[in-house]
């Protein structure tokens, strides 16, 4: 599958690598709205060509699919484009700054018959399907209780979109896609929350919540840019729970791991391999059972929805989505 890169921001550079180094894909283009900024990108990554302009790229007959790593607030725009072009799709979370937006993906990729997929790459480990293989087997027992904390300290760079709400910043749709996720990801739809944020210069720089889904299963989550790094989760049953420290992105240093906690204090822990961008790529690649991420990224960006409002509300908002 060759791709072509629309964008040429800090994000970009990373999963390009990743592109670059899955032995199904080829990087053919790269775009950006500054041509200059295009051909010093292209440079730099080894894309042999660039394009001014990201409509130029989809109108390109050297790519097959487009990585979009452009600000969220024109994900629903570009990725529309893209499969009106007839161009698979691999969308940076989150997906859209709405379910109405991502909704709209969804539907233009069907018409267009091409695939999609948000590049939320931890959906996509060995090590995940090994926590949802537990799970299922009823390692933990009856799921009671998922918390998930996702922050970084300030980590912009110059004109960062993450800083600016008008073009989809914030940590709600950037860390709290990875935290209202990965409850989601084990409990199902959520189908109640409530949140409390804190804005600066009106984007959401921290945010806590609880959420409510089937079965009395319950999930709390924080999320922010004013604490220092967490990516960790646990999913809690009322027989073990499943810890996992790193679950966005592996620590660097050290291979992924889990452990299991018994409610006797045993605890087991259990290493893994692989990488998860690579595996993500390929199932785009493969078009292998798409439709369960599909839902899992319409379920968290209306749970997302539903956190925006509560926050601006202060009162328990219902999530709309099936």
């Amino acid at each position: 599958m060759h791709f072509g890169i629309l964008g040429t921001g800090r994000i970009t550079r990373r999963l390009v690598a990743d592109l670059q180094s899955t032995p199904s894909v080829r990087v053919a283009a790269i775009a950006s709205r500054d041509a200059a900024r295009a051909t010093w990108s292209g440079s730099q990554y080894g894309i042999a060509n660039t394009f001014e302009g990201y409509q130029a790229l989809l109108d390109s007959d050297l790519i097959d699919a487009v990585y979009i790593a452009l600000p969220p607030s024109i994900h629903a725009q570009w990725a529309i484009a893209a499969a009106q072009a007839g161009k698979h799709i691999l969308c940076e979370k989150p997906l859209a700054t709405s379910l109405e937006e991502a909704k709209s993906i969804d539907a233009a990729a069907k018409i267009a018959g091409v695939r999609w997929l948000d590049a939320t790459a931890w959906r996509h480990h060995p090590r995940t399907t090994a926590m949802h293989s537990m799970v299922a087997e009823g390692q933990l027992g009856q799921l009671r209780h998922i918390s998930a904390a996702v922050s970084f300290f300030e980590p912009f760079q110059d004109n960062d979109h993450r800083r600016d709400a008008v073009l989809g910043g914030g940590c709600l749709l950037d860390l709290g896609w990875y935290a209202a996720g990965s409850a989601i990801a084990v409990a199902g739809p959520a189908r109640r929350v409530f949140a409390n944020t804190l804005l600066r210069d009106g984007a959401v720089f921290r945010l806590s919540a609880m959420l409510w889904f089937d079965h009395d299963v319950t999930a709390t989550i924080s999320c922010g840019y004013d604490t220092a790094t967490r990516k960790w989760m646990e999913w809690a049953g009322d027989r073990a729970s499943i810890i996992c420290d790193d679950f966005t992105r592996p620590w660097a240093d050290r291979l992924p791991r889990i452990w299991i906690h018994d409610r006797a204090g045993t605890v087991v822990s259990h290493q893994f391999s692989g990488s998860q961008e690579r595996a993500m790529i390929e199932a785009l690649v493969d078009g292998r059972d798409l439709q369960s991420f599909h839902q899992q990224a319409l379920r968290t960006q209306a749970t997302l929805d539903a956190l925006i409002h509560s926050a601006n509300s202060q009162q328990v908002e219902s999530v709309l989505c099936e």
